[in-house]
C-alpha cells in the first residue's frame, strides 16, 4: 500500500511540475482580431492594405500587402499607442502605459520591430530581418503578411480580458503619414 501511495504521489507531482513547465514561459492568453484598418495619406509613396482572414472556426490570420516607395531619413518617426476597454465600446478604450513613445525609425527597427514584429511576423511575411544592428536604407519592397498568426514574443505575459485598440503611426517630413489600427479581444488561455 505504502508503495502505491508513493508512485501515485511522485507521479502527481511529476504531472505538475510538467503542468508548470509548459504554461511557464508562455502568453496567458489568447486573442481574437476584431477590427484591422490600414491608412496612407499618400498612396503613391506607400500603399497599404490589410484584412482578418478566417481560417477555421476559431482561428484567424493577418494578411496585408505594403507596397513601400519611398526613402526613409533620420527625420521619419514611428509611435504606437495601446487601449484596453472591457466592453468594446469606443468611449470606454483606457490608454495603457504599453506603447512605443515617439522615436525615430531606426531606433524602432532595432528594439521594437527586431523583439516583437520580427519574432510575430517573420515567418509568415517577407519583412526584412536583422541579426545585427540595422544599417540604412529600408528597402523599398513589396512587404506581404500572409494569414499571421501572433505568438506573443515580446508581448506582456499576463493581460487582462477585454478588448485592445492599438493604434500604431509612422510619418516624417516629406514622407506619406500611414500606419494601421487594430482591436483585439483577448481572452484567459485555458492550458
Amino acid at each position: 500500500m505504502l508503495a502505491f501511495e508513493l508512485v501515485t504521489t511522485s507521479t502527481r507531482i511529476g504531472i505538475v511540475c510538467i503542468l508548470f513547465h509548459l504554461t511557464a514561459a508562455s502568453r496567458k492568453w489568447d486573442y481574437e482580431p476584431i477590427l484591422l484598418t490600414a491608412t496612407s495619406s499618400d498612396e503613391s509613396k506607400l500603399k497599404f492594405e490589410a484584412k482578418i482572414e478566417r481560417l477555421g472556426r476559431s482561428d484567424y490570420g493577418l494578411s496585408a500587402i505594403l507596397e513601400w516607395k519611398y526613402d526613409t531619413n533620420e527625420e521619419t518617426m514611428v509611435e504606437a499607442q495601446a487601449y484596453r476597454s472591457n466592453s468594446g465600446d469606443e468611449s470606454d478604450y483606457k490608454l495603457l502605459p504599453w506603447a512605443i513613445p515617439k522615436q525615430p525609425f531606426y531606433d524602432y527597427i532595432n528594439t521594437y520591430y527586431k523583439d516583437v514584429i520580427s519574432k510575430n511576423l517573420g515567418y509568415c511575411s517577407n519583412l526584412p530581418k536583422y541579426e545585427d544592428k540595422f544599417q540604412p536604407p529600408w528597402p523599398k519592397n513589396t512587404y506581404k503578411l500572409d494569414k499571421c498568426k501572433i505568438g506573443g514574443d515580446g508581448l506582456p505575459e499576463i493581460a487582462p480580458p477585454g478588448f485592445y485598440k492599438i493604434v500604431f503611426t509612422k510619418f516624417g517630413p516629406g514622407q506619406p503619414t500611414w500606419g494601421f489600427t487594430a482591436v483585439f479581444k483577448l481572452t484567459n488561455k485555458i492550458f
